[in-house]
């Protein structure tokens, strides 16, 4: 097979800019990096009205762009605003949860074919000024947790960097897309909230700007869509929600063909190369993404599967993604890239 890599890299370096380290005290201190090189502007632009959410090859795309477009788009926080800065804790269960998960696109990429792969390289990430988090009697990891509702409302300071969560906690904002994907192969509109194949609801706060992630084509023209922007989030998502915020992002798209096959998203950034796993148990997820990152390391590094089984276990990093989007929660496996030495 052929590598994804000789085909498409990310078009910029990462971690030039400011880097936030915890410090002994727990503040955290900015240190002074090389100059960060500049996010090419964007050729086109969606506005936050340009949304749907569900699922299908039949949704119409609302924009059309070649291999290698630059994108901006705006997103609304997960509820379709009918969570607002004033809202209170009475105002969730009146939420019609049919509208949950309003995705900007979607977005027909010209060339790509089934079979073929997605790239999209998230290029830049920023909060809008405000989002909000919940819990809910009988929702999450742990049902029975929340016996009344909850609702917290964050003010979001972009040049903070940081959430007040309470006076002396403060939440790190490190942005990311909750659901990203391409169109499945089907008439039915499905809803977004599982992790699927074609990418969904994966809340995986590790795709985050500077990331590349790789998604299977099922459809002529991939259909991509994004949305349900977190500003931050924990591995897990346990009680349901991040923190939920509208965003703005300024994403590549990049058709490769003749790639290495992928059955479901890959990603990567100048640290390590990621797969994922969807299924209906974490074991199960935990050993297809097992599977998936022996399958990549055989593919592109050479190794036998016993080989790359071993390396797997020696630095291949399991983290538990997502749990609470039944009927599937979601794995990954990263793989540090300082491994392997040209």
């Amino acid at each position: 097979m052929h590598s994804i890599f000789p085909v498409f890299r990310l078009p910029f370096t990462l971690a030039l800019g400011a880097v936030w380290l915890l410090g002994c005290s727990g503040a955290y201190i900015q240190e002074e990096q090389a100059e960060q090189p500049a996010v090419p502007a964007a050729e086109y632009f969606l506005s936050s009205e340009n949304t749907h959410n569900r699922f299908s090859r039949t949704i119409p795309p609302v924009l059309r762009v070649p291999s290698g477009a630059i994108i901006e788009v705006q997103t609304k926080e997960a509820s379709d605003q009918q969570i607002t800065p004033t809202s209170t804790a009475e105002d969730l269960a009146k939420r019609d949860m049919s509208l949950v998960h309003p995705l900007t696109g979607p977005v027909y990429v010209e060339d790509a074919e089934p079979g073929d792969i997605l790239a999209v390289t998230l290029l830049e990430i920023e909060t809008l000024g405000w989002g909000w988090t919940a819990a809910r009697p009988g929702g999450g990891f742990l049902p029975d947790v929340a016996t009344d509702p909850f609702l917290k409302i964050f003010q979001i300071d972009n040049d903070l960097g940081q959430a007040r969560f309470t006076d002396s906690i403060w939440i790190p904002i490190e942005p990311f897309p909750g659901v990203m994907a391409v169109a499945p192969d089907t008439d039915e509109m499905l809803r977004t909230r599982p992790p699927r194949a074609n990418g969904g609801n994966m809340d995986n706060q590790y795709m985050t700007a500077g990331t590349t992630v790789y998604f299977p084509v099922f459809v002529e023209g991939a259909l991509f869509s994004i949305g349900d922007t977190h500003a931050a989030q924990g591995d897990g998502e346990v009680s349901s929600t991040g923190l939920e915020a509208p965003m703005r992002i300024v994403y590549q798209v990049q058709v490769i063909k003749e790639g290495r096959e992928i059955s479901e998203p890959q990603y990567e950034t100048s640290e390590f190369y990621a797969v994922t796993a969807f299924a209906t148990t974490i074991d199960e997820a935990a050993r297809k993404a097992t599977r998936f990152m022996i399958d990549y390391l055989v593919d592109e590094h050479s190794l036998s599967p016993v080989e790359a089984y071993s390396l797997c276990s020696l630095a291949g990093d399991l983290k538990i993604i997502e749990v609470v989007d039944l009927p599937n929660v979601l794995v990954s496996m990263h793989m540090p890239k300082n491994l392997f030495r040209q």
